[in-house]
Protein backbone atom coordinates (compact mmCIF):
# COMPACT_ATOMS: atom_id res chain seq x y z
CA UNK A 1 0.00 0.00 0.00
CA UNK A 2 1.71 3.21 -1.43
CA UNK A 3 0.21 7.31 0.48
CA UNK A 4 0.44 10.12 -1.38
CA UNK A 5 2.39 12.60 0.20
CA UNK A 6 0.80 14.66 2.80
CA UNK A 7 1.66 18.11 0.92
CA UNK A 8 0.26 16.42 -2.40
CA UNK A 9 -3.00 15.86 -0.60
CA UNK A 10 -3.32 19.34 1.26
CA UNK A 11 -2.71 21.11 -2.27
CA UNK A 12 -5.33 18.54 -3.87
CA UNK A 13 -7.60 19.06 -1.66
CA UNK A 14 -7.73 22.93 -1.71
CA UNK A 15 -7.61 22.90 -5.60
CA UNK A 16 -10.31 20.13 -5.83
CA UNK A 17 -12.75 21.73 -3.64
CA UNK A 18 -12.48 24.93 -5.86
CA UNK A 19 -12.92 23.39 -8.96
CA UNK A 20 -15.94 21.47 -7.25
CA UNK A 21 -17.82 24.70 -6.09
CA UNK A 22 -17.33 26.35 -9.64
CA UNK A 23 -18.39 23.75 -11.63
CA UNK A 24 -21.57 24.31 -8.85
CA UNK A 25 -21.73 27.59 -9.80
CA UNK A 26 -21.89 26.92 -13.40
CA UNK A 27 -24.49 24.34 -12.89
CA UNK A 28 -26.76 26.78 -11.19
CA UNK A 29 -26.96 29.78 -13.77
CA UNK A 30 -29.48 29.69 -15.97
CA UNK A 31 -29.04 27.64 -18.72
CA UNK A 32 -30.77 30.47 -21.21
CA UNK A 33 -28.15 33.17 -19.71
CA UNK A 34 -25.18 33.70 -21.61
CA UNK A 35 -22.33 33.44 -18.94
CA UNK A 36 -19.48 35.50 -20.34
CA UNK A 37 -16.20 34.32 -19.93
CA UNK A 38 -14.66 36.75 -17.79
CA UNK A 39 -17.16 36.12 -15.06
CA UNK A 40 -16.59 32.10 -15.28
CA UNK A 41 -12.56 33.25 -14.63
CA UNK A 42 -13.53 35.42 -11.83
CA UNK A 43 -15.79 32.33 -10.06
CA UNK A 44 -12.89 30.21 -10.60
CA UNK A 45 -10.63 32.63 -8.79
CA UNK A 46 -12.93 33.43 -6.03
CA UNK A 47 -13.20 29.95 -5.72
CA UNK A 48 -10.21 29.10 -5.59
CA UNK A 49 -9.19 32.40 -3.17
CA UNK A 50 -11.97 30.80 -0.71
CA UNK A 51 -10.89 27.72 -0.43
CA UNK A 52 -7.00 28.34 -0.03
CA UNK A 53 -8.23 30.37 3.42
CA UNK A 54 -6.32 28.90 6.37
CA UNK A 55 -7.89 26.77 9.01
CA UNK A 56 -11.23 26.65 9.68
CA UNK A 57 -11.76 29.46 7.62
CA UNK A 58 -11.65 27.88 4.20
CA UNK A 59 -14.84 26.09 3.09
CA UNK A 60 -12.38 22.90 2.09
CA UNK A 61 -11.62 22.42 5.70
CA UNK A 62 -15.46 21.44 6.98
CA UNK A 63 -15.76 19.53 3.45
CA UNK A 64 -12.91 17.73 4.60
CA UNK A 65 -14.73 16.78 7.25
CA UNK A 66 -17.38 15.04 5.62
CA UNK A 67 -16.46 14.42 2.37
CA UNK A 68 -12.57 14.00 2.77
CA UNK A 69 -11.45 14.55 -0.87
CA UNK A 70 -13.26 14.75 -4.34
CA UNK A 71 -12.43 12.30 -6.55
CA UNK A 72 -10.75 12.40 -9.78
CA UNK A 73 -13.70 11.59 -11.54
CA UNK A 74 -15.98 14.14 -10.21
CA UNK A 75 -13.18 16.90 -10.89
CA UNK A 76 -13.06 15.41 -14.34
CA UNK A 77 -16.42 15.58 -15.07
CA UNK A 78 -16.59 19.55 -13.39
CA UNK A 79 -13.78 20.13 -15.93
CA UNK A 80 -16.32 18.93 -18.54
CA UNK A 81 -19.25 21.24 -16.97
CA UNK A 82 -16.83 24.30 -16.84
CA UNK A 83 -15.39 23.88 -20.49
CA UNK A 84 -19.21 23.16 -21.91
CA UNK A 85 -19.97 26.36 -20.02
CA UNK A 86 -16.65 28.06 -21.33
CA UNK A 87 -17.37 27.26 -24.99
CA UNK A 88 -21.31 28.54 -24.48
CA UNK A 89 -22.45 25.05 -24.97
CA UNK A 90 -26.16 25.47 -24.30
CA UNK A 91 -29.72 22.89 -23.54
CA UNK A 92 -28.29 21.13 -26.90
CA UNK A 93 -25.15 20.20 -25.60
CA UNK A 94 -24.61 16.69 -24.07
CA UNK A 95 -25.39 15.56 -20.59
CA UNK A 96 -22.11 15.42 -18.52
CA UNK A 97 -23.32 12.60 -17.12
CA UNK A 98 -25.12 9.84 -19.08
CA UNK A 99 -27.57 7.68 -17.75
CA UNK A 100 -25.56 4.49 -18.69
CA UNK A 101 -22.35 6.01 -16.62
CA UNK A 102 -24.97 6.81 -13.60
CA UNK A 103 -26.15 3.44 -13.50
CA UNK A 104 -22.47 1.91 -13.44
CA UNK A 105 -21.58 3.78 -10.77
CA UNK A 106 -25.26 4.15 -8.50
CA UNK A 107 -23.98 0.39 -8.77
CA UNK A 108 -20.74 0.39 -7.84
CA UNK A 109 -21.58 2.87 -4.76
CA UNK A 110 -24.42 0.95 -3.60
CA UNK A 111 -21.76 -2.36 -3.66
CA UNK A 112 -19.25 -0.66 -1.74
CA UNK A 113 -21.70 0.49 0.91
CA UNK A 114 -23.10 -2.75 1.06
CA UNK A 115 -19.54 -4.09 1.59
CA UNK A 116 -18.34 -1.18 3.99
CA UNK A 117 -21.20 -2.12 6.58
CA UNK A 118 -20.50 -5.77 6.36
CA UNK A 119 -23.55 -6.87 4.55
CA UNK A 120 -21.45 -8.33 1.84
CA UNK A 121 -17.59 -8.27 3.44
CA UNK A 122 -15.78 -9.00 0.68
CA UNK A 123 -12.93 -6.32 1.21
CA UNK A 124 -13.86 -4.92 -2.02
CA UNK A 125 -12.85 -1.19 -0.56
CA UNK A 126 -9.57 -2.43 0.89
CA UNK A 127 -8.31 -3.57 -2.34
CA UNK A 128 -8.42 -0.96 -4.02
CA UNK A 129 -4.97 -0.31 -1.88
CA UNK A 130 -3.33 -3.74 -3.14
CA UNK A 131 -0.32 -4.40 -5.26
CA UNK A 132 -2.34 -6.59 -7.49
CA UNK A 133 -6.17 -5.97 -7.95
CA UNK A 134 -6.08 -2.32 -7.67
CA UNK A 135 -3.25 -1.86 -10.84
CA UNK A 136 -4.61 -4.68 -12.89
CA UNK A 137 -8.10 -2.90 -12.41
CA UNK A 138 -6.46 0.36 -13.68
CA UNK A 139 -5.04 -0.95 -16.39
CA UNK A 140 -8.33 -2.08 -17.48
CA UNK A 141 -9.77 1.10 -16.96
CA UNK A 142 -7.02 3.00 -18.76
CA UNK A 143 -8.06 0.47 -21.87
CA UNK A 144 -11.20 1.04 -22.58
CA UNK A 145 -11.35 4.71 -21.70
CA UNK A 146 -8.54 4.94 -24.60
CA UNK A 147 -10.22 2.47 -26.94
CA UNK A 148 -14.23 4.78 -26.21
CA UNK A 149 -11.44 7.87 -27.13
CA UNK A 150 -10.66 6.60 -30.21
CA UNK A 151 -14.09 5.45 -31.31
CA UNK A 152 -15.22 8.83 -30.42
CA UNK A 153 -17.77 7.44 -28.03
CA UNK A 154 -18.57 9.34 -24.59
CA UNK A 155 -14.77 11.25 -25.50
CA UNK A 156 -15.72 13.66 -22.50
CA UNK A 157 -16.59 11.28 -19.97
CA UNK A 158 -13.61 9.01 -21.22
CA UNK A 159 -11.22 11.77 -20.96
CA UNK A 160 -12.71 12.13 -17.43
CA UNK A 161 -12.28 8.49 -16.37
CA UNK A 162 -8.68 8.37 -18.41
CA UNK A 163 -7.13 11.76 -15.78
CA UNK A 164 -8.74 9.97 -12.74
CA UNK A 165 -7.18 6.63 -13.62
CA UNK A 166 -3.51 8.29 -13.97
CA UNK A 167 -3.92 10.68 -11.04
CA UNK A 168 -4.02 7.69 -9.37
CA UNK A 169 -1.50 5.53 -11.48
CA UNK A 170 1.39 8.30 -10.61
CA UNK A 171 0.40 10.30 -7.65
CA UNK A 172 -2.00 8.35 -6.11
CA UNK A 173 -4.16 10.45 -5.14
CA UNK A 174 -6.58 11.31 -3.85
CA UNK A 175 -5.97 8.88 -0.63
CA UNK A 176 -3.88 5.85 -2.31
CA UNK A 177 -6.92 4.07 -2.70
CA UNK A 178 -8.28 3.47 -6.50
CA UNK A 179 -12.18 3.22 -5.41
CA UNK A 180 -11.58 6.75 -3.95
CA UNK A 181 -10.14 8.20 -7.77
CA UNK A 182 -13.42 6.80 -9.08
CA UNK A 183 -15.87 7.44 -6.79
CA UNK A 184 -17.25 9.79 -3.76
CA UNK A 185 -20.02 10.59 -1.91
CA UNK A 186 -21.01 13.28 -3.81
CA UNK A 187 -20.65 11.85 -7.06
CA UNK A 188 -22.63 8.74 -6.12
CA UNK A 189 -25.38 11.68 -5.03
CA UNK A 190 -25.22 12.52 -9.20
CA UNK A 191 -25.45 9.73 -10.08
CA UNK A 192 -28.53 8.21 -8.26
CA UNK A 193 -29.94 12.07 -9.18
CA UNK A 194 -29.52 11.29 -12.58
CA UNK A 195 -31.20 7.98 -12.37
CA UNK A 196 -33.88 9.28 -10.78
CA UNK A 197 -34.97 12.10 -13.70
CA UNK A 198 -34.20 9.23 -16.20
CA UNK A 199 -37.34 7.23 -14.55
CA UNK A 200 -39.49 10.35 -14.22
CA UNK A 201 -39.12 11.07 -17.75
CA UNK A 202 -39.93 7.47 -18.27
CA UNK A 203 -42.80 7.62 -16.52
CA UNK A 204 -44.53 10.79 -18.03
CA UNK A 205 -43.52 9.26 -21.70
CA UNK A 206 -45.38 6.13 -20.54
CA UNK A 207 -48.10 8.56 -18.99
CA UNK A 208 -48.74 10.54 -22.47
CA UNK A 209 -49.03 7.64 -24.46
CA UNK A 210 -51.21 5.72 -21.91
CA UNK A 211 -54.54 4.33 -23.91
CA UNK A 212 -56.46 6.43 -21.03
CA UNK A 213 -55.01 9.83 -21.92
CA UNK A 214 -56.19 9.84 -25.43
CA UNK A 215 -59.77 9.74 -26.83
CA UNK A 216 -60.64 6.79 -29.31
CA UNK A 217 -60.67 7.56 -32.74
CA UNK A 218 -64.73 6.86 -32.59
CA UNK A 219 -64.83 9.22 -29.01
CA UNK A 220 -63.33 11.84 -31.58
CA UNK A 221 -65.78 11.41 -34.34
CA UNK A 222 -68.87 11.30 -32.02
CA UNK A 223 -67.50 14.62 -30.14
CA UNK A 224 -67.03 16.56 -33.38
CA UNK A 225 -70.80 15.54 -34.33
CA UNK A 226 -72.00 16.67 -30.68
CA UNK A 227 -69.99 20.00 -31.23
CA UNK A 228 -71.49 20.51 -34.87
CA UNK A 229 -74.85 19.60 -33.37
CA UNK A 230 -74.50 21.94 -30.81
CA UNK A 231 -73.97 25.07 -33.60
CA UNK A 232 -76.78 27.57 -33.37
CA UNK A 233 -79.16 27.43 -36.93
CA UNK A 234 -79.09 30.25 -38.72
CA UNK A 235 -81.96 30.61 -41.51
CA UNK A 236 -79.62 33.19 -43.56
CA UNK A 237 -78.27 31.12 -46.21
CA UNK A 238 -75.11 31.92 -47.31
Amino acid sequence: MVLPELSWQFVYARLGWALVMAALVAWAWPQGWRMPRRALAGIGLGCLFLMALPGAASPAWHLGLAFQYPSGLLLGLCCVKLHARWTGAGRGAPAVMPVRMAALLAIVGALLYLDAVGLLSRGMYYAGFGPGVAPLLAMLLALACAVAMVRGRGLPQACAALAAVLLFSLLRLPSGNLWDALLDPLLWAWSLVVLAGAALRVLRRRGAHAPGTQPEPGQQEAAALRTTSAEPFSPIKE
